[in-house]
């Protein structure tokens, strides 16, 4: 059990010395970079002298070959082609940059290619090409019959409950699967946690806030059998529910306010009303809008529902991503349509269609063509500046004279079945591919004959036939609940992917979660009254040590709050929570800002400085999961910040205006931010501190409010 007294909260300070990141995370982000990326320029600038054909035809220059991870690193005639994560000690990075040797002899390939071979260096150099688990799939070999036996193609099916030792510990299906795989490996669950504890937990997992102390004392008279279930179900029913599960969208979509890239005052590519679109995912999320029909009105709405518009404004999950300066530019407009098909393969399929835009997929059965399919789909749509109600509108146009008075979102246009861009290269067409869905996914694969195509786009995706769609979200939210995905990549589903840690599981979920109308608040309910959601987060000795990473679910892990979660507990602690649900973005460290963070003004160009510090994803590309950080300027955020300082002066005149007495407002602090009371250490310690300086009470308490509110207690959920 951890210690929370007061000194080990002041100590905290001192001891964060460093940065943790999750490391498979930077390897799934590393190749798929790599392939993005490196592994083009490589095969067209420098495998004509520098590879395995190369040596075979007597042309190798330099005794260097560049076509294997090990050969960049033992080199040629003069030393290792690479240092890893050393970009200035590499040669490659010099040769590039025609300081020292001058490659390719054709001329300079130009800064941006140069920046990307730094930053790969930087990352570790991450190259799949030797000791792979899977070979690559060559041009020409893609046997679809038979790259449909992988596992993540295959249509996920009920399975019966696994027989097991413990049957009396099984609260819901899910329970029988965990308890099989904990059984086989010798383990048994941990105790069930204390009911303070589980409802601390529920309350943030479905809602982003900590109970109040009149929950915890409701529910702990609470001795009925449904208690729990009542519980989940008063959550589910609150606004804030839909307010939390959005920010997980959010992220997914690459959500965002502007762009990367502004010229001067020139906003004109910005997305002024981006918050029109964050209010409608709350508002389908808290009306439990199914899975399958929120994926078709992103897509498609427009097209669903041409005569009523109320749900338009869901289109701004293609309308608001990135775009750039010279769209009447091919090449410019080729780097959107990546982004369009990017956020939907990853997104919505979990497979990494965007990888075969300048080659065929070189692990998955995903043909160059397949990308140009899709791509072509967002070739046949523009970006639409929809007039708000008496807005402007330009003449012969349905856009708004001013981003100002409009909803972002797309449309329409004449339809284009795009050509393969061989290498990726727009000056190099290959040929002409219909609009279609992919190959792997699709046996017959027919060309979109509506319109743009989005709209049977949008069907494929949310077809319940689809072997991926119900996979991938329910395994996000099972990573929410859990910490850790059943599938460790959870954007992608391929060969290149982690395999399931509980394919059956996996699959007889995705498989009931359809059966019951894709309702996400369904999937909630299953996983938040189950016994394995139940459990303590203290395992056995054993189960650390058979089970240290905790892959069998023998216990809850303990979780770090997320930046919203917890800048929303402080301001719930405080007492300033403002309960508006929707509207206009906030500035989430203005002192006087107290909405909830989810409403965060979101920029592409310069990401708010409290949200980057701690952890808030990169708003120009799709993000899976939130990468944890540890760092000195977190705490001294905590404790500088004049919204901290803000919070810490509220909670302290809360603490000294409900109570009189030194016990009673002790009590009420730790019972708001702890929910529970405090130790009779702690109420010593506290005590002696308070009374130190009779003449300042309102300045003690509020520096033992940012006592508190820096402690790990307030930042972690057993």
């Amino acid at each position: 059990m951890l210690d929370f007294s007061v000194p080990r909260q002041f100590a905290c300070v001192g001891l964060i010395l460093g940065i943790t990141l999750s490391p498979c995370f930077a390897d799934d982000a590393g190749l798929e970079f790599f392939e993005r990326k490196i592994r083009p320029v490589l095969v067209e600038k420098c495998y004509a002298c520098h590879s395995a054909k190369a040596a075979a035809d007597g042309e190798l220059k330099g005794s260097l070959r560049l076509d294997t991870r090990q050969a960049l690193l033992v080199g040629g005639d003069s030393g290792p082609a690479i240092v890893p994560k050393k970009p200035d000690e590499s040669p490659l990075i010099e040769a590039l940059d025609y300081t020292t040797y001058e490659m390719p002899p054709s001329g300079p390939l130009g800064e941006q290619v140069v920046s990307d071979f730094r930053k790969w260096i930087e990352m570790g150099a991450p190259d799949p090409r030797d000791g792979g688990k899977v070979d690559p799939v060559a041009k020409n070999e893609i046997n679809f019959d038979a790259a449909r036996e992988f596992w993540s193609f295959q249509p996920p099916t009920r399975h019966t409950e696994p027989v097991v030792q413990h049957k009396s510990w099984i609260e819901r299906p899910i329970d029988a699967f965990v308890l099989r795989r904990m059984e086989d490996a010798g383990l048994s669950p941990s105790d069930t946690a204390e009911r303070r504890t589980w409802l601390r937990r529920v309350t943030f997992d479905l809602t982003g806030l900590p109970p109040s102390p009149q929950d915890v004392e409701r529910f702990l008279k609470d001795h009925s059998a449904d208690a729990k279930s009542r519980v989940v179900e008063r959550l589910l029913a609150s606004p804030q529910y839909g307010e939390h599960w959005a920010k997980m969208w959010l992220d997914l979509m690459r959500y965002a306010e502007d762009q990367a890239h502004i010229v001067g005052n020139n906003r004109s590519l910005c997305y002024p009303n981006a918050y029109l679109y964050r209010d409608w995912v709350i508002e389908a999320l808290n009306d439990d809008v199914p899975y399958d029909r929120f994926i078709k009105l992103q897509l498609a709405a427009d097209l669903l529902e041409p005569d009523d518009d109320r749900n338009h404004v869901a289109l701004g999950f293609i309308g608001l991503g990135p775009k750039y300066y010279r769209r009447n530019s091919l090449e410019v407009m080729a780097d959107e349509w990546e982004d369009r098909v990017d956020v939907v393969g990853r997104g919505l399929l979990g497979l990494t269609v965007a990888c075969a835009r300048c080659h065929d997929h070189k692990y998955d059965p995903i043909e160059t063509e397949d990308y140009y399919a899709l791509a072509g789909v967002f070739a046949s749509t523009r970006m639409l500046n929809r007039p708000l109600k008496n807005a402007k509108k330009s003449e012969k146009s349905k856009q708004a004279k001013s981003p100002d008075d409009s909803m972002h979102i797309i449309a329409d246009a004449p339809t284009k079945d795009l050509n393969v861009f061989i290498r990726g290269d727009v000056k190099k067409k290959g040929p002409t591919v219909p609009r279609r869905f992919l190959q792997i996914l699709d046996p017959e694969a027919k060309p979109f004959a509506s319109q743009s195509g989005r709209l049977e786009l949008a069907e494929a995706i949310a077809d319940p036939n689809n072997p991926l769609t119900a996979r991938v979200i329910v395994n996000r939210i099972w990573a929410r609940h859990f910490g850790t995905p059943i599938v460790d990549t959870p954007s992608n589903f391929g060969k290149l992917g982690s395999e399931p840690s509980h394919p059956q599981l996996l699959d007889d979920l995705a498989t009931r979660f359809v059966e019951h109308g894709w309702s996400l608040k369904w999937l909630h309910r299953e996983i938040t009254l189950s016994a394995t959601y139940g459990q303590s987060s203290l395992g056995t000795e054993k189960s650390l040590e058979v089970d240290p990473a905790n892959v069998y679910l023998s216990r809850m892990p303990r979780q770090r709050l997320s930046i919203e979660q917890w800048r929303d507990a402080i301001l719930s602690i405080s007492g300033k929570l403002e309960p508006q649900v929707g509207g206009t973005s906030i500035d989430p460290q203005d002192p006087t800002a107290a909405r909830r963070t989810v409403y965060s003004e979101i920029s592409r160009l310069e990401l708010n400085s409290m949200l980057a510090l701690f952890g808030h994803p990169d708003p120009n590309t799709h993000s899976e999961r939130r990468i944890q950080t540890t760092t000195p300027l977190q705490k001294l955020f905590v404790l500088n910040s004049p919204f901290m300082v803000a919070q810490a002066e509220a909670f302290a005149q809360r603490l000294i205006d409900n109570r009189k007495d030194l016990d009673s407002q002790l009590d009420l602090a730790y019972r708001l931010c702890f929910n529970r009371l405090p130790h009779e250490a702690e109420r010593s310690l506290a005590k002696q501190f308070l009374q130190s300086d009779e003449d300042d009470a309102v300045g003690r308490w509020t520096q033992y409010a940012q006592i508190l509110f820096a402690s790990n207690e307030l930042q972690f959920v057993d």
